[in-house]
């Protein structure tokens, strides 16, 4: 929440070099989002006609090998497709002709990102190395630090880098929206003509073209305070342009609602009505950085709305270092973010003040790194030595991550990616006596690891990783769980499962090498424990 200028000597970096290591495959691939009144033709795979004239020329002209019909999830009614065409054609050409198409609201490139087995992608971002919750390495400057206590953002960027039709609303003090490390990350309504004063969309909101000022009423949200771009920047600033820093996500859009005037302070009714705003204009995940004590029915009934309608809303827990429920982080559904420090202690205090922390208690998610977060200046286009720390440092990395969970399965619901965030998090890594095993008030169900979430999101398994006796499947299960040990059985090989307040609600001897396990579909994290002679191992699962 605060923030703090470092100065500090800036080292030079060969920007060409780390650029020649990181140019990704040219994609030869088109994503096209036609206007709201379009009408699309049923799709196949031997009908490559949109039935817009003009698209199918192109298509037609350009050899188009293929059409595929994108799940937008927006309520608007858009529809958008991927245009696939041959090894080597003009990418470019091709985008610049869709885009002058009367029926397309957008035409852009479908980028490519790096599959499964990469040992990891490192950007070259100038200041790529104070990113300590990224990458980790012990050696951070203002804070004591482990190696490790991070996000192991890099492994998850070799699974998954971001889709640009993942789009997130994020509800703050607004965005310094010309800044270059967010150039193209901005999300615009192409529905919107701007400067006109109509309301073509005919949403209620007049030249919304790049969101909503719902603390000025006004098309500009633009940032007062510092706050807004900050999270923005640790969302999704621009990664692997040699510059600044790298977001979380590498593709996704940004739609800034402001909900946070220039004293930092904003209305529910503002949140509301940007919640609103987010899902009926596409977004899929929502940032919340903010908080209040009232249990309000309003902002309530806006969440319930959000989560209906499957867009997920990450929230800060806030910063009294006490139990206090501040609100939407407090309502039921929402993944509500504690904060750690470089070394995965529990943040408290933060830098800026010996009587703030990182909030807890019995509606505690998961934690992620929060404290000294470098990040984007709103009052300047090449200032990169600002560090905020709060809560609301640690949401946007949670935030960041729901939208890469999407960018890999787009189906997914708000509980579901909840579920995958806390079931793959690492739990027991902060302080003993605060990060007990399991669920507790202080850590959730632990620090978020994105490589894990994304690792089992692609069908694989860190168990596998890391050697392990036994893979369980599926997870999440619905109280029908499969064993199977790599190994033959031993004699007195046991399995064990106990949930998150440590009963056991299932104990039996192993004698196969595979096996069903029928346990109560009561929905929640647990532990499955197998034991084979001496050596014992455990794992997670998660019952929905």
């Amino acid at each position: 929440m605060k923030k703090l200028l470092f100065e500090t000597i800036l080292l030079l970096i060969a920007a060409g070099i780390y650029a020649q290591q990181q140019v990704p495959p040219q994609t030869n691939q088109v994503i096209v989002r036609f206007r709201s009144d379009f009408v699309l033709n049923e799709l196949s795979k031997s009908r490559l006609q949109t039935g817009a004239v003009q698209v199918d020329r192109i298509i037609a002209e350009y050899s188009g090998q293929s059409i595929r019909k994108l799940n937008t999830g927006n309520k608007s009614g858009y529809q958008a497709v991927t245009l696939k065409f041959n090894a080597g054609a003009d990418i470019g050409k091709i985008v610049s002709e869709l885009s002058r198409a009367d029926v397309v609201a957008y035409a852009e490139p479908d980028f490519i990102g790096q599959g499964s087995g990469a040992p990891g992608t490192t950007p070259n971002d100038q200041y790529f190395n104070r990113q300590w919750g990224l990458k980790n390495d012990g050696s951070f400057s203002l804070s004591a630090a482990i190696a490790g206590a991070d996000i192991e953002m890099e492994e998850g960027w070799a699974l998954e880098k971001g889709d640009s039709s993942i789009i997130v609303g994020i509800i703050d003090s607004g965005c310094k929206l010309d800044h270059p490390d967010l150039q193209g990350r901005i999300w615009k309504n192409y529905d919107e003509i701007p400067g006109n004063g109509i309301d073509e969309g005919n949403n209620g909101y007049i030249d919304d073209d790049q969101g909503w000022d719902f603390a000025k009423s006004d098309s500009l949200p633009a940032d007062d305070y510092g706050h807004g771009t900050n999270v923005a920047g640790i969302i999704g600033a621009k990664a692997n342009n040699g510059i600044g820093y790298a977001g979380v996500d590498w593709n996704c859009k940004l739609m800034i609602l402001k909900g946070l005037n220039s004293g930092n302070w904003g209305y529910y009714s503002w949140w509301s009505d940007a919640i609103h705003y987010a899902v009926d204009n596409g977004a899929k995940v929502i940032n919340m950085s903010l908080g209040g004590t009232g249990a309000s029915t309003t902002l309530n009934d806006a969440v319930n709305y959000a989560l209906i309608h499957n867009v997920t809303i990450v929230a800060c827990m806030m910063n009294t270092n006490s139990k206090t429920a501040f609100y939407p982080a407090a309502y039921p559904g929402v993944i509500a973010v504690g904060s750690t420090n470089p070394d995965d202690k529990r943040s408290h205090p933060f830098f800026w003040s010996n009587t703030s922390g990182s909030n807890y208690g019995p509606h505690i998610s998961v934690v992620a790194p929060g404290n000294y977060i470098y990040g984007l200046d709103y009052q300047s286009n090449s200032e990169y030595g600002y560090y905020w720390g709060g809560t609301s440092q640690a949401t946007p990395l949670v935030c960041g991550l729901a939208a890469l969970i999407l960018a890999q399965d787009p189906g997914m619901t708000p509980a579901q990616i909840k579920t995958l965030i806390q079931s793959t998090a690492e739990d027991q890594v902060g302080d003993p006596a605060e990060d007990a095993p399991g669920w507790d008030q202080y850590f959730g169900y632990g620090r978020i690891n994105a490589h894990n979430a994304l690792l089992q999101l692609s069908g694989e398994s860190e168990k596998d990783k890391k050697n392990q006796n036994f893979v369980v499947y599926p997870n999440p299960s619905d109280g029908i769980i499969n064993l199977n040990l790599l190994d033959a059985p031993e004699n007195n090989s046991v399995v064990t499962i106990i949930n998150s307040l440590g009963q056991t609600v299932y104990q039996n001897e192993i004698k196969n090498q595979m096996s069903t396990i029928h346990i109560s579909r009561v929905p929640g994290i647990y532990f499955i424990k197998v034991k084979q002679g001496t050596v014992e191992q455990s794992s997670k699962i998660v019952i929905n």
